[in-house]
């Protein structure tokens, strides 16, 4: 259309500014690298959010884990207190409170299949039998309770 030697006009008053195809192809290059290097920064951004966000989900599962851990730990340390707290109890009971809980037990729910556990005070000098005393005792209450449970079924 236009001869190629033909240098553009300079510009007039009242009169649009006209650009070569070479300044418009220019342009075009230059508002793509921009364009480019504005997408390469803004991808580098994300790949760096990515992987703090693979970060945190990590954290999140380690905190949640110990989290959980620490739950199930103090779950423990409360059932040990009520364990050590029942045992203090069961070391107060005397025999004639323990007969007479059984006793009054039977009434409610006699057993007829199952004969009394008999309980009677050790003698005074057998001071150091009484962590065997105690199994003893805690074994015959675990078979009462077993009984209990199986007429209630």
């Amino acid at each position: 259309m236009y001869p190629q030697g033909r240098h553009p006009t300079p510009l007039q008053s009242g009169q649009p500014f006209k650009f070569s195809v070479l300044e418009i192809c220019d342009r075009i290059k230059e508002e793509f690298q921009f364009l480019q290097a504005q997408y390469h920064s803004l991808k580098l951004e994300c790949e760096k959010l990515a992987s703090e966000k693979t970060e945190m989900q990590r954290h999140y599962v380690m905190y949640y884990e110990m989290s959980y851990g620490l739950n199930i730990e103090m779950h423990k340390q409360e059932h040990q207190q009520q364990v050590l707290q029942a045992v203090d109890r069961a070391k107060q009971v005397t025999v004639g409170e323990l007969n007479s809980l059984l006793g009054q037990q039977n009434q409610l729910q006699p057993l007829s299949h199952a004969p009394p556990v008999p309980l009677t005070p050790r003698p005074a000098g057998l001071v150091g039998a009484g962590a065997t005393g105690l199994l003893a005792l805690s074994g015959a209450l675990a078979a009462q309770a077993q009984l209990v449970a199986a007429v209630k079924e």
